[in-house]
């Protein structure tokens, strides 16, 4: 989970000013915690401790104000008893790197993606979206190879996972919906050799480069385990309650 954290930090500097490059300053001035880690950490409580997962992330979000939270989302936050909204947004996907270390099985984790998701995005693409981060980090957990991931989540989603992450930086824009961020998300993570690597294709593509980063950070991760100065250079960059919840999943999480 920690590697979506990390993925999230390197990428928050250039959300508002996208690059089209992989050679960046890998924690540049003013890195810091988004949204996406805020709303990582609340789902990986809930599922801790058997919280819904409504109340959990709005409690998350009244504790860590200020952090770029989207509009529609913030107003549901703040709002108890909101219903969802319709979103479509990658907010979905980016909150559930908890899941895909802390289910018992493929189809609780399918399960609880959805729900995670539907507590305030629940249009079908986002809980797709958000099913889709999920599985790629639990097959990557299981052993399940790059191929294997890209064939498994292109079938089970209808995503086009067959460009290359060159091919799609070339055209790829700032876009917020699911469909438009995970698959990208998922090719930069499965096309890369080490974590670096995946965490510069997906800030490279030149769009909501945190939530890109944070969603193949976490499939990163899985697959190629994180380096110990990343982990080192995030963990000092977030505050105590996240860290402790960050340590908890560490404590608790399944094998795939």
């Amino acid at each position: 989970m920690l590697g979506a954290i990390a993925g999230d930090v390197i990428g928050s500097i250039y959300e508002a000013a996208p690059i089209k490059t992989k050679d960046f300053p890998l924690f540049g001035a003013g890195a810091t915690f988004t949204d996406d880690t805020v709303c990582t950490v609340a789902i990986a409580q809930a599922l801790l401790q058997r919280r819904p997962f409504a109340e959990t992330l709005r409690a998350w979000v009244r504790r860590h104000p200020g952090r770029g939270y989207g509009g529609m989302f913030l107003r549901w936050a703040m709002t108890p008893g909101m219903e969802p909204y319709g979103s479509w947004g990658n907010g979905a996907a980016m909150r559930v790197a908890a899941i895909g270390h802390l289910a018992e099985d493929e189809t609780g984790l399918l399960e609880l993606a959805a729900a995670s998701a539907a507590v305030s995005h629940d249009h079908p693409d986002a809980i797709a979206g958000a099913q889709a981060a999920a599985l790629a980090i639990w097959l990557a957990r299981a052993g399940h190879d790059q191929a294997a991931i890209r064939a498994r989540i292109a079938t089970a989603f209808a995503y086009d996972l067959g460009a290359t992450v060159a091919e799609i930086r070339a055209w790829y824009r700032f876009d917020v919906s699911c469909k438009g961020t995970v698959p990208p998300a998922i090719v930069c993570a499965l096309e890369a050799q080490d974590f670096e690597d995946a965490v510069r294709n997906a800030v490279s593509l030149g769009g909501d480069a945190d939530t890109l980063a944070c969603i193949t950070g976490g499939i990163a991760e899985a697959l190629y385990g994180l380096p110990e100065e990343i982990a080192k250079e995030t963990r000092r960059r977030l505050e105590p309650d996240l860290l402790a919840v960050v340590d908890a999943v560490c404590a608790r999480r399944t094998r795939a």
